[in-house]
């Protein structure tokens, strides 16, 4: 029984979670103020596996990929109230690593041209 605990307490240090913010904007591109409609919140992750901590064996974790993933979500053009923040989870072969872009999709108004 003091092996198995001994040997449960060893792989548990092998293991663990971080996490951390790493961004915060407005909007991913310049908006006019009543210049869009709001479509609704969204979330999307993007993630790296690894084998070992070391080696990739996926591709992904792509700042740029899940946020044009977060807008296609909605069909928008667009984030608004823009986070995002990186996760890292090790589980003593595979461990992955995260980015999650967080915002709420917009689809600007079409531009009215002056009159003539």
């Amino acid at each position: 029984m003091r092996t198995l605990t001994m040997l449960a307490v060893s792989l548990s240090l092998f293991t663990g979670c971080i996490r951390s913010p790493i961004a915060m904007m407005a909007s991913t591109r310049p908006l006019q103020q009543g210049g869009y409609t709001e479509l609704g919140p969204v979330e999307e992750t993007d993630c790296l596996w690894y084998l070992f901590s070391v080696f990739p064996i996926s591709s992904g974790n792509d700042f740029q990929g899940a946020m044009r993933d977060a807008i296609r979500q909605k069909d928008g053009d667009a984030l608004i109230q823009v986070t995002a923040e990186t996760y890292y989870q090790n589980f003593l072969i595979v461990s992955r690593y995260c980015t999650i872009v967080q915002g709420i999709a917009v689809r600007s108004s079409p531009s009215i041209a002056p009159a003539r």
